[in-house]
């Protein structure tokens, strides 16, 4: 025990050395605390990380573009073990913007000076003539990038910092993202998918066939292959619907439990204006109508199988069939839905 307190306290020296040197603008003294935070960061135990990750998300502002990322990763590992991910978000999500905001003048610099194809942010070889070309601040947001997706899952796991993020923040971020993929050609699914989760948010299912309809409400899912899965299993396994009824294993990777487990899908999953609601897609691709996310169930057009599980391995998911509808109810929804096909 008292090993472990020993070399957790040097993690916390290296915090406190690196927030003297970042706010006294000690650039040599900033380097040498930040590569003893590294070096000591797997020693922490979880009261050091606990203290240690909202100091330094609070730091973040302060430190040099170059290692603010990594910092920011740190962050993350902190929550990770264990540390409060809520009084980091704010911090982190406003560096992500800004981040965002630099990547948005890198693009206009790399077309100005050329275009062609945007370097990946991992390919280290390419990143002396990268900052020749773009200049060094447009550079190191844009190669900073991954290390702020990486912070950002860590923190997003957590459903009271999904809940808790500003909704028009959380629009502008998916917006800026989006627009960075479609104009660098490289792909940041999982931070898109993050920042897209609902939570407590209801789901009003109309399944076409039988002609029946539910109400449910689904947090902390991903993608809608885990969407799939749970919908099967309350519809399918609950008795209301006939299908493929996964099994305890299926259901239960996509809720908490580690791992895959091979799955078959019961349904096409289709908008009320009849377009398909893919499954590599995410819930939030659900429309909504008079208030609510409205889906329509129809039978497969072909068998489909994947590996059910969990996109994000740490979150936990959930869908809960809150009421069955009444006819009445059931005919109005489908009322407004483009006849099968």
């Amino acid at each position: 025990m008292i090993f472990g307190s020993q070399t957790g306290e040097r993690f916390l020296d290296a915090v406190t050395a690196f927030e003297t040197a970042v706010r006294g603008q000690d650039p040599d003294g900033a380097e040498r605390a930040f590569q003893q935070l590294h070096r000591s960061l797997g020693e922490a135990g979880p009261q050091e990380t606990a203290q240690a990750a909202p100091r330094l998300a609070a730091l973040l502002p302060e430190v040099p573009p170059g290692p603010r990322g990594v910092v920011a990763v740190i962050v993350g590992a902190c929550v990770e073990r264990g540390a409060d991910p809520r009084p980091c978000a704010p911090y982190v999500f406003v560096e992500l913007a800004e981040t965002l905001a630099e990547i948005g003048e890198f693009c206009e610099r790399w077309q100005e000076t050329g275009g062609g194809d945007h370097p990946h942010p991992d390919d280290s070889d390419a990143h002396p003539a990268l900052f020749e070309r773009v200049g060094p601040e447009a550079a190191l947001a844009w190669l900073s990038l991954p290390q702020f997706e990486m912070a950002c899952l860590a923190l997003l796991n957590d459903p009271g910092v999904r809940t808790a993020l500003d909704s028009s923040l959380r629009a502008r971020l998916v917006r800026a993202v989006t627009t960075v993929e479609e104009t660098t050609g490289h792909p940041f699914k999982c931070l898109k998918y993050a920042l897209l989760v609902l939570d407590d948010e209801p789901l009003v299912v109309l399944h076409r066939p039988s002609g029946t309809g539910y109400r449910m409400r689904m947090s902390g899912i991903g993608d809608n292959f885990q969407l799939h899965t749970l919908l099967a299993d309350l519809l399918v396994g609950g008795g209301h619907v006939p299908g493929h009824a996964p099994s305890p294993q299926e259901v239960a990777v996509c809720r908490d439990a580690p791992g895959q487990v091979h799955t078959v899908g019961s349904f096409n999953l289709m908008t009320p204006g009849g377009e398909w609601v893919w499954n590599e897609g995410t819930p939030a691709d659900i429309p909504v109508v008079d208030g609510v996310r409205l889906l329509v169930l129809d039978p497969p057009a072909y068998e489909r199988s994947w590996p059910s599980g969990r996109f994000f391995p740490n979150m936990t998911g959930d869908l809960v069939l809150e009421r069955v509808l009444d006819e009445a109810e059931t005919r109005y929804w489908l009322g407004g839905c483009v006849p099968a096909t």
